[in-house]
């Protein structure tokens, strides 16, 4: 079966820095196949006939023994992005000034995250609760310091607990999943 992995905050300004083609290759040795990289900030396609709960477990063991830092990530099966995809709302394909998609990761309470959410005064930006993200649309660039997601959810403990991708990265790989 076709994977995704998420990475959560790697080589964005220098910090957390992980080169993709060790990353790829480790992954080769550990017996995953056509392994593919996108793009420099944590997107990982691989094949693999594992349970997602046993390639959870190998990649937190080798992350915990390769980097000297915390790598959270999530695991999606091609199925179940491509379902999600399909599941979502109309307003999604409109414009928007930002588009971005906040991956759920292990660690994160998602009734809890909701709640935090549906709390805030979000104005002019428009949300979906999906099951493996939340989908955040913002109108304006101008007004976006003064939008919840940078006023408030930045803020927030679950911030720091998914990983998260622009619409344009999320539609790319959507599109690979599907090559």
């Amino acid at each position: 079966m076709r994977y995704v992995l998420l990475l959560r905050g790697v080589n964005v300004g220098g910090k957390n820095k992980v080169v993709m083609a060790d990353l790829k290759n480790n992954l080769e040795v550990m017996g995953y196949t056509h392994v593919k990289s996108y793009i420099n900030s944590g997107n990982v396609f691989f094949n693999s006939e594992d349970a997602v709960e046993e390639m959870n477990e190998n990649l937190h063991t080798h992350f915990s023994h390769t980097y000297d830092f915390e790598l959270l990530f999530v695991i999606l099966g091609a199925d179940e992005f491509i379902q999600e995809y399909h599941n979502l709302p109309e307003w999604w394909q409109d414009d928007f000034a930002r588009k971005d998609v906040l991956f759920y990761t292990d660690s994160i309470d998602k009734a809890a995250l909701r709640q935090t959410i549906e709390a805030m005064n979000v104005g002019d930006e428009i949300i979906y609760f999906g099951e493996l993200a939340v989908y955040w649309g913002k109108y304006s660039e101008a007004s976006f310091k003064k939008t919840a997601y940078a006023k408030y959810l930045i803020r927030t403990p679950f911030y720091k607990k998914m990983t998260i991708r622009n619409g344009k990265t999320f539609e790319r790989i959507y599109q690979m999943l599907l090559e």
